[in-house]
C-alpha cells in the first residue's frame, strides 16, 4: 500500500524485453537506502516487487499483463518515473490510500498553467471516469492529487510547483499517455451494491404481519 506523495523520480536504465514482459533496471536515491529484494515499489502508480538491486539502481520484473494495461510499455532508457516505498505503518499518510494497481489510462489533452499552480486535462475511458468523483483523490502515474473538475469524457487536475518540480508532471506533453488508479472506496461500494442487486430478498413484511402488529 502507497500513499501517493512521491519520493523521488528515477531514470530509467534499461527496458530488457522479453517476448510481451519485461525487466525493468532503474537508477534511484532516495529509495535505495534500506531497500532489499522483494520490497514492493510503487513505479508511475504501478506496484512492482524488487528483484534485485545495488548502490546505484534496482530491477523489477514486469508481466505481460501490466505492459499492455500501463504506460509503463513506452518507457525507455533516460525516462523519468515516480517512486515511492511502500507505506510504514507508523507514517502520516499524507495522499491518500493507493494499491498500485491501475484501473486503467488517460491521455493529456491539455496542460494550462494558472497563477502559480498546473492545470492538466486527461480524457479517459467511462470504466474509469465513472469513478472519477468531484474532490476527491485520484492517483495519475502514482501522484495523490484531487480532482477538480470532471464531465463525460475527461477530468481535471490542479498541482501545485511543489508538486511539479518533485515529479514528472511537468515534462508531460499533450498526447502523453498516464496511469490512473481510482479511489478504492468507490470500487468496493460498486462491487458490493452489484453484488448484491440480483439477489432476491425476502420480506416478512405482508398483510397478515400488518394486522398482527396493529396496522391494519
Amino acid at each position: 500500500m502507497f500513499t501517493g506523495i512521491i519520493e523521488e523520480t528515477g531514470t530509467i536504465k534499461s527496458v530488457k524485453w522479453d517476448g510481451k514482459s519485461a525487466v525493468i533496471d532503474i537508477y534511484a536515491l532516495k529509495i535505495l537506502d534500506d531497500i532489499k529484494v522483494g520490497d514492493s515499489i510503487n513505479t508511475n502508480g504501478v506496484c512492482l516487487t524488487v528483484t534485485s538491486f545495488d548502490s546505484k539502481k534496482f530491477s523489477v520484473d514486469v508481466m505481460a499483463e501490466t505492459m499492455r494495461r500501463t504506460n509503463l510499455n513506452r518507457l525507455k532508457s533516460g525516462s523519468k518515473v515516480n517512486l515511492e516505498r511502500a507505506l510504514n505503518l507508523n507514517d502520516r499518510l499524507g495522499g491518500h490510500l493507493v494499491s498500485g494497481h491501475i484501473d486503467g489510462t488517460g491521455i493529456i489533452t491539455e496542460l494550462k498553467k494558472e497563477d502559480n499552480s498546473l492545470w492538466i486535462t486527461i480524457r479517459a475511458d467511462e470504466s474509469v471516469l465513472k469513478y472519477i468523483v468531484f474532490k476527491c483523490s485520484v492517483s495519475i502515474d502514482g501522484i495523490s492529487l484531487t480532482i477538480a473538475e470532471v464531465n463525460n469524457n475527461q477530468f481535471k487536475v490542479s498541482i501545485i510547483p511543489h508538486t511539479a518540480q518533485k515529479t514528472t508532471l511537468l515534462s508531460k506533453k499533450n498526447g502523453e499517455r498516464v496511469n490512473i488508479e481510482c479511489d478504492l472506496i468507490g470500487k468496493y461500494v460498486e462491487k458490493f451494491i452489484s453484488g448484491n442487486k440480483n439477489k432476491k430478498i425476502s420480506s416478512r413484511i405482508d398483510l397478515n404481519f400488518l394486522k398482527d402488529n396493529g396496522f391494519l
